[in-house]
């Protein structure tokens, strides 16, 4: 009898465990996003992300953001695509402008898997700003608004991380609600 009490205890400790791992699962796009996957793999679900899952196969880099990385990368929404002028994005999509595409994308890329607290870190040690080196050979900088991780575009554009800390088996993706654009 104390066995079965036992062994009911632990199976109810196991369901609580698994209910709370589960709860740390960020939902974006509607959908959770998983750990275990990798970049793409998750992004494919996300409702939000469906202009840059298209802008990133028009590129081809599918096989680059299932790579082993890590990557850090800024992905920004549809509302975020949404903002820029009227026929960027169809423009960007046709095969003539995939070299341009690929710049853009790549520059929401930064070697690495950085944390928002990593990002913190690195802003307070550069007093106020941090800069980081994309993979487009490009550059952001990261500063605080408020409460709020921000970056700054080489034109002087601004984004904000409105989800941080979504991690994947090769990296992290913080959600932005902004194009960022390279010069």
């Amino acid at each position: 009898m104390k066995r079965r009490i036992a062994v009911l205890l632990l199976s109810v400790v196991t369901l609580a465990c698994a209910a709370l791992a589960a709860d740390k699962t960020p939902i974006v796009g509607g959908q959770p996003m998983y750990p275990t996957k990798d970049i793409i793999d998750n992004a494919v679900n996300s409702a939000d992300h469906t202009t840059l899952v298209a802008a990133v196969k028009a590129a081809g880099l599918v096989d680059t953001l299932k790579g082993a990385g890590p990557f850090t990368v800024f992905a920004p929404t549809n509302e975020a695509f949404a903002k820029l002028p009227a026929g960027t994005v169809d423009t960007l999509l046709k095969p003539e402008n995939k070299e341009m595409l690929t710049k853009i994308l790549t520059y929401h890329v930064v070697a690495g898997r950085i944390s928002a607290g990593d990002l913190k870190k690195m802003i307070k040690e550069g007093h106020g700003q941090a800069t980081l080196k994309t993979v487009s050979g490009g550059t952001l900088t990261a500063m605080m608004q408020g409460s709020n991780i921000v970056l700054k575009d080489e034109k002087g554009g601004m984004s904000t991380v409105t989800i941080p800390n979504v991690f994947q088996s090769n990296g992290v993706i913080h959600v932005v609600d902004t194009v960022v654009l390279p010069n």
